[in-house]
């Protein structure tokens, strides 16, 4: 080829490129690379082409080559460790971008990329940092005030993020991403009506987007005039966007065989699921089934490493795209698939789910509803959360009553011993998260401090104690007639010892509604405080009322909110029943539901066989029926 020709191939392969038609590209490109295959520009186009088509391999080597032959370019630096963080390869990836930055100071996609990088290892400190040169190199920098956003939620400071979106909103209004960004900080916040309204103004411009479609439905549960029916409607319509497959499962259908269990979560680490999840592995008979663990999320800890010892396999897909990590999956072939999340914050992962991994895929733990999605067969619940008659035309799964209790709660090994309370007027408290409080929660709270004179409130949860939040809250307290002087905000504490401690100051803990707490129930009771929950008619709104007939509690289980306000009330009053349940209630748990795990290990394990002994029947019915 002559130089000519050469010239002339890779300026139609550059068109083709800019036209975004990926594949004439790479072949063009391919074809020079032939004649030229030391020049460094051809090598970086050919490497971005191959990148921007997930052909990582290949982009990755044409990539490196490239900035061997060239390394003062910055943006050949940047592409590569791009190419890196797409193929999962972290710790890789950041010297490529931090040359990048350092070779063009001035580069503001670097920053950006480099702080993606730096938050997908945990060093959000590192990142922000980065976020901030960047939005300083370019503040009408639309991407980059999103991408700052972001991170800052990841830090739990949400009214920054929240500013922050706003800002790449006012330097370009039509940034989709930003719109969403702003909808998922408004939920942070605690604004549930104004996050799911604007879910709705981005999902008008992008319909498609999984995340977004499945934080909108999670934000539907905290929505006290929403009627379950409605909600319901909403997760199905859903699932019948998404679609569904039933692939041909190259296992063995034996009912009775050991099974491979694959787990697939974000909070395979120091998180509320772990306290229900943990004692399950750990009790698991290892000869009945093999667990595979997925965890999809940057951060571990001392809990993750617990997790992993318990299972055969630990996989971290952070960072993985849907089809990658479906082939990563398809290559372990579980048997039973065991969805932890739902759509609590990781909904991109609904559509994977949907093309159905395994023979039986089951919804657990995470998620306080249906989820809509075809491809999820079962749901893991109990008879009072789900109610037999009441539940089925509200689930698009089967129910699977496995337990009296559905949860089995491990408390932390290092939780403070229950103290003596202080002297001082009666503290009613709540610490679940604050997005549960209902405008109802308010109004009833007004009227049971009304009813006990001198007592006080105590709320505490992520961005109570921000000043930029105190606002929004002492207008929604007046609203709901709650006198702010009697309550006490507290931020979210950094350590599990120091929130535990907290329920030293408390007399009567107060759930939520219409969403209950789960792990923050569990973790009053452990510290001697008794809770007072009100069911409701959904899933969401019953857990209460397991944790405590699990916990032999039942009568701090009210039906209506007059009772609600009445048995609060009654314990508030009743200063000697405290005192024996502050020093008591540990031991009682201890010998209740709630706290059986070897007993839930085996019911968990009997009802994941039982979901692969119906899979296999069905599947021996369609080949009959084929036959």
């Amino acid at each position: 080829m002559s130089p000519a020709q050469l010239q002339a191939q890779i300026q139609e392969a550059l068109a083709h490129h800019r036209a975004g038609r990926l594949a004439e590209a790479a072949r063009g490109y391919e074809r020079a690379l032939q004649a030229a295959p030391r020049q460094y520009d051809l090598l970086h186009l050919a490497g971005v082409a191959a990148y921007q088509q997930g052909r990582l391999p290949e982009a990755i080597d044409r990539l490196r080559r490239a900035c061997q032959l060239r390394p003062a370019a910055g943006s050949y630096a940047m592409f590569l460790g791009l190419a890196l963080l797409a193929a999962g390869r972290v710790r890789e990836a950041e010297p490529p971008l931090r040359r990048a930055v350092q070779l063009e100071p001035a580069l503001v996609e670097g920053w950006d990329n480099l702080a993606h990088c730096l938050k997908l290892q945990d060093r959000l400190p590192e990142a922000l940092a980065c976020h901030e040169r960047s939005v300083a190199l370019k503040p009408a920098h639309a991407a980059g005030w999103y991408a700052y956003g972001l991170t800052l939620s990841l830090c739990g400071r949400s009214a920054e993020a929240l500013r922050c979106h706003e800002r790449a909103l006012a330097a370009d209004p039509a940034h989709a991403r930003a719109h969403f960004g702003r909808a998922q900080a408004l939920q942070q916040c605690s604004r549930m009506r104004e996050a799911v309204a604007a879910y709705d103004r981005f999902l008008a411009a992008e319909p498609g987007h999984a995340e977004a479609q499945g934080n909108r439905l999670f934000a539907l549960n905290y929505l006290e005039d929403l009627p379950r029916e409605r909600v319901f409607a909403e997760h199905a319509a859903y699932g019948r966007r998404l679609g569904g497959a039933d692939p041909a499962f190259p296992h063995d259908f034996t009912p009775d065989r050991r099974l491979r269990v694959a787990v697939l979560s974000p909070d395979l680490r120091t998180h509320s699921c772990a306290y229900f999840l943990e004692p399950i592995l750990r009790h698991l008979d290892r000869a009945d089934c093999e667990i595979v663990l997925y965890h999809d999320h940057f951060r571990e800890d001392e809990t993750s490493r617990r997790l992993r010892a318990h299972a055969a396999a630990w996989r971290n897909v952070v960072g993985l795209d849907n089809a990658a990590l479906e082939r990563a999956v398809r290559a372990d072939r579980p048997d039973v698939l065991v969805d932890l999340a739902g759509h609590t914050g990781t909904g991109a992962r609904m559509p994977l789910l949907a093309r159905r991994l395994a023979p039986v895929q089951v919804s657990y733990l995470g998620y306080p509803n249906t989820t809509g999605v075809p491809g999820i067969g079962w749901r893991l619940t109990d008879a009072i959360a789900d109610p037999p008659g009441d539940s089925e035309a509200l689930a698009t799964e089967r129910l699977v009553r496995f337990a009296p209790c559905a949860w089995a709660y491990e408390p932390p090994a290092d939780a403070p011993l229950p103290a003596a309370r202080p002297e001082g007027p009666v503290t009613f408290g709540c610490f679940n998260n604050p997005g549960k409080i209902s405008e109802a929660n308010l109004g009833w709270w007004a009227r049971l401090l009304a009813s006990v004179p001198d007592a006080r409130l105590l709320l505490k949860g992520q961005g109570l104690g921000d000043p930029a939040l105190r606002e929004h809250w002492h207008a929604r307290f007046l609203a709901a007639g709650l006198d702010v002087a009697r309550v006490e905000l507290v931020e979210r504490t950094p350590d599990k010892e120091g929130h535990l401690a907290l329920y030293r100051r408390v007399d009567v803990a107060l759930d939520t509604f219409p969403y209950h707490g789960t792990t923050t129930t569990c973790e009053a009771l452990w510290m001697g405080v008794p809770v007072v929950t009100l069911r409701g008619d959904r899933h969401a709104a019953r857990v209460g009322a397991s944790l405590l007939a699990a916990a032999h509690h039942p009568e701090w289980i009210a039906e209506t909110p007059d009772e609600y306000g009445a048995i609060a009330a009654a314990l508030a009053a009743d200063a000697p029943g405290r005192a024996r349940w502050r020093t008591g209630l540990r031991a009682e748990l201890a010998r209740a539901p709630l706290l059986d795990h070897a007993g839930q290990a085996q019911r968990f394990a009997a009802a994941l066989r039982a979901c692969w002994i119906s899979a296999c029947e069905e599947r021996t019915g369609r080949l009959a029926t084929a036959g």
